[in-house]
């Protein structure tokens, strides 16, 4: 019988980034479902303050080259790989000269947002999508974690939806306790609709705060898992009315156990 696969996409990864409560998930949670006996593949941002020497990353050349237009400028996409040695797995990045060079991941050394994170996560989410694709693997779920991942399931739900290898992917989400507090530009409903998300699909980002922002990625995946402990109260309020498949918090020593149950309920509702 054929491994079930599951796509991970976080925004932090641990030893690449330092150990936050996603880094850990996202260091973690991969390796464990593999040992549950699923097949996985992990990417994460090629953000500039990775030491691509000490880790070990290199180029994938055959994956690279493609461009991707967000705003009407070309970008070019490039893949890095890395190995996690300990979890026999490896860790694909996505790099790009524009929004992934600067030596932090979201904020300045100031704590500053950048106000290109739209952009960024634009890029990164196609990013990832245009590789899975190139490597002919098909995604039986997919678990997004961490907002700057949420567009994912925003692609996949629209300009996505017709690619034979990704239309029958469940995607699952997890926010976090981490927020950004300024709201993104202002344009990013119009960068979507360029990509040819419809304007329906975007109507809560009007004004596109982080409560607004992920209210728009829950009206498109398939089932919630919470994160943190604790989320935002307007978030969560509106995940559990949304009538999705929803796992609170676990805790650390049952989560493992706990996503991959969560994973199967939609495996199996797609094989009946």
């Amino acid at each position: 019988m054929e491994k079930k696969k599951v796509l991970f996409i976080s925004q932090e990864i641990t030893p690449y980034l330092p150990e936050t409560e996603i880094s850990k998930i996202g260091r973690n949670l991969p390796q464990g479902i593999q040992e549950q006996g699923k097949e996985i593949r992990t990417f994460m941002p090629r953000f500039g303050c990775i030491n691509e020497r000490r880790n070990q990353l290199h180029e994938v050349i055959r994956l690279s080259g493609m461009n991707l237009v967000v705003n009407d400028a070309d970008h070019p996409l490039i893949i890095k790989v890395a190995s996690i040695q300990a979890a026999r797995m490896q860790v694909y990045f996505i790099d790009n000269e524009d929004y992934f060079q600067r030596k932090a991941t979201l904020v300045d050394k100031e704590g500053n947002e950048y106000s290109d994170n739209d952009e960024r996560a634009i890029f990164f989410a196609r990013g990832v999508l245009e590789t899975v694709i190139k490597l002919r693997w098909a995604p039986d779920v997919i678990h997004c974690q961490g907002w700057f991942t949420g567009l994912v399931a925003v692609f996949l739900k629209h300009m996505y939806k017709d690619n034979p290898l990704l239309a029958d992917t469940k995607i699952v989400y997890s926010p976090y306790a981490s927020e950004f507090e300024t709201p993104l530009d202002s344009e990013l409903k119009k960068k979507l609709m360029d990509d040819e998300i419809p304007a329906d699909a975007l109507s809560q980002i009007d004004e596109p705060t982080y409560v607004n922002f992920n209210k728009m990625v829950v009206d498109h995946v398939d089932g919630v898992i919470k994160g943190s402990e604790t989320i935002n109260a307007e978030l969560e309020k509106y995940i559990e009315e949304s009538g999705k498949p929803f796992l609170p918090f676990q805790d650390e020593d049952k989560y493992v156990e706990e996503f991959n149950q969560f994973y199967d309920k939609f495996l199996l509702n797609s094989a009946e």
